[in-house]
């Protein structure tokens, strides 16, 4: 990818990881996009963008042919509700189900073919610790994105001589708007004053993943350099998952 322009179209894009990688490939040069349900926050962005619903296939398919021919797509729009397994709702376990699996499907479905038919493109899904590891009372978010890690290494072999490659990025606990607002409520709950300390310590370097350190790994996956490396996860977590 080095010295040609690519377009990425990245879901979730509005805050967060998304909006790092968006920035990155910016800064790298590239025509971005970025996809996602909250107005504002796409708007305040800077960036083209585009209303999306991750979890409504036709309105995947709408989005995607509504932007220019997408040669990156990053999978990053995602959540978590935390609930022990055997007391969660259905209603909770279907949401996370769909929002971290069921989507990346659709968006893989809308996204891929066109990039087949051109003989190049980078499929890239944000993953998390949580697609290689267990977490107490994250039950149904780590069974999601063990799911979608299973779905994008079998879409790698499908894709393996198309010029098309499919990987996973898999943080650990990053410090983003999201993360922030499950700390305050823990804190809130709790009454705990040392909660990002908990948090970073999940990490055996101590501290937050930087959500620029997601992009530099979205960016790498995205360039030539890594034309060989599919159907791969990728964590960045310190070496929690090791």
């Amino acid at each position: 990818m080095a010295g040609q322009s690519r377009r990425v179209l990245v879901t979730g894009g509005g805050s967060g990881i998304g909006l790092a990688i968006a920035r990155g490939f910016a800064d790298a040069g590239h025509d971005v996009w970025v996809a996602g349900r909250n107005r504002a926050s796409l708007e305040a962005s800077g960036f083209a963008h585009v209303e999306l619903d991750v979890c409504d296939g036709a309105a995947v398919e709408r989005a995607i042919a509504s932007v220019p021919p997408v040669d990156v797509f990053v999978a990053n729009a995602g959540g978590a509700v935390t609930a022990p397994l055997l007391k969660m709702a259905p209603a909770d376990w279907d949401q996370m189900i769909a929002l971290n699996l069921t989507s990346v499907w659709l968006c893989a479905r809308a996204a891929i073919p066109p990039m087949v038919e051109r003989g190049w493109g980078r499929f890239i899904a944000i993953g998390s610790t949580a697609a290689i590891k267990g977490y107490a009372y994250a039950g149904a978010y780590a069974a999601a994105k063990h799911g979608a890690l299973g779905m994008v290494r079998s879409l790698a072999l499908e894709l393996a001589r198309t010029g098309v490659t499919a990987n996973a990025i898999c943080p650990g606990y990053t410090d983003t708007p999201m993360l922030r607002e499950a700390m305050d409520r823990v804190t809130a709950k709790t009454g705990r004053t040392d909660t990002e300390a908990s948090f970073a310590k999940a990490n055996p370097m101590g501290r937050l993943i930087a959500p620029e350190e997601v992009a530099a790994a979205a960016l790498w996956l995205a360039s030539d350099a890594a034309a060989g490396v599919n159907g791969q996860a990728i964590p960045i977590d310190g070496g929690e998952s090791a």
